[in-house]
């Protein structure tokens, strides 16, 4: 009996001396994020108008900012989709006329017509012979008016039946504050919002032969000659269109594109000035959608740090290990959305970690950063019973 209680005392002494040894298995580690050796960059303003609404799309970055997104008139941005709804009835390429019209007599008295009454229009005559592609210079160059409605006769057979599918299309593209009563924006009932029509511009963008056309200073026709584009800016700063217009209900409108390199790729940032007011109105609307893609484009900026940098430490008590990143971060950002953000997220630890090991992320960005793992700078080991009580 005797052997038997000095056996089991000599075995519950070893147990409590191996316990005393083992690591605390349940006994979970706690991180502390220290990101003072990150010098990130703070947000800087965007250079909104003064006065109207605005938006900022930049496609390839998933970018859709909007100021006062509210539904107004947008006069000769309504063509915008005119050029979208006859190119999706008649698609063109590059090199391409598409199908041609003769002009008639109604087509020289619309003319005249509104040429009297002050609106953008292009000449014609009895007998010229115009194409798709002419058309569209005409249109989207000097805004021309009459050009817009006789491609929707070459395309649907008349304004009404184009002015209902472009509303379809405005449905089909999810432009939900967008409406069309007329094909080229005099009509104050044609309506739309900033970011509505920033988005439409991206998408119309795609076409090669609309990117082509609006990059234009100037554009020649057969009988009306050569006529200079309306759009403020084109062939300046990285400019390259896209539509601008003018009412005195809608302002001054504006659709900026502007080309800038990210990351050695060639990326367009699209400016929308909606109702600006003062002098001939396109000029103002100009200024404002330049002022606006500068504020943003000349925001960029990258942040890189050198693997291994620290950004917390984990572990138990006083016994602690820096963690680091695993490899180098570099991250390209626009500071005008906001500064660059960073935060540090490490999972608990409870057992024996090996530098390498990856035990949580750095995200850095301003919505769209990176993902960087972290480890720890050297070997993790828990505390052992003796340890904590000693």
């Amino acid at each position: 009996m005797r052997l038997f209680s000095m056996g089991a005392g000599a075995s519950v002494a070893a147990g409590m001396i191996f316990m005393m040894q083992v690591p605390l298995l349940h006994q979970a580690s706690n991180f502390v994020s220290d990101l003072g050796q990150l010098d990130v960059p703070a947000a800087t303003p965007i250079a909104w108008p003064s006065v109207g609404s605005a938006a900022v799309v930049i496609p390839s970055l998933g970018v859709e900012r909007s100021y006062h997104n509210s539904v107004v008139s947008i006069a000769s941005l309504t063509k915008l989709m005119t050029a979208y709804v006859t190119l999706q009835k008649l698609p063109l390429s590059v090199g391409q006329t598409g199908p041609c019209l003769n002009v008639n007599a109604d087509d020289v008295t619309y003319f005249q017509t509104i040429k009297a009454e002050g609106q953008s229009s292009a000449a014609v005559a009895v007998g010229e012979h115009l194409c798709e592609d002419q058309l569209l210079a005409g249109m989207l160059v000097h805004s021309a008016g009459n050009f817009a409605t006789m491609l929707a006769n070459l395309s649907y057979g008349g304004t009404q039946n184009f002015v209902a599918e472009m509303n379809v299309q405005a449905r089909v593209l999810g432009l939900t504050g967008t409406h069309y009563v007329d094909v080229t924006g005099i009509d104050t009932g044609s309506v739309s919002t900033a970011l509505d029509q920033g988005l439409l511009a991206a998408r119309l963008m795609q076409s090669p032969v609309v990117r082509a056309i609006v990059d234009q200073p100037a554009v020649t026709l057969p009988v009306a000659g050569t006529l200079s584009s309306f759009t403020p800016y084109v062939g300046q700063d990285g400019v390259i269109g896209v539509k601008s217009g003018r009412t005195d209900a809608a302002g001054g409108c504006d659709v900026m594109a502007m080309t800038f390199n990210l990351a050695g790729q060639s990326q367009i940032a699209y400016a929308v000035v909606l109702g600006a007011r003062g002098g001939d109105l396109l000029g103002p609307a100009g200024h404002e959608a330049l002022a606006l893609e500068r504020s943003v484009i000349q925001s960029r900026t990258s942040v890189s740090w050198p693997a291994g940098t620290v950004v917390g430490s984990i572990g138990w008590d006083d016994q602690r290990v820096n963690v680091v990143t695993q490899r180098a971060v570099s991250v390209n950002a626009f500071t005008a959305f906001g500064g660059v953000g960073a935060r540090v997220v490490v999972l608990p630890e409870n057992g024996v970690v090996e530098p390498g090991t990856v035990v949580g992320w750095l995200d850095v960005g301003t919505g769209a950063g990176s993902r960087i793992p972290v480890t720890v700078a050297r070997r993790l080991t828990p505390l052992t019973i003796w340890q904590r009580v000693a």
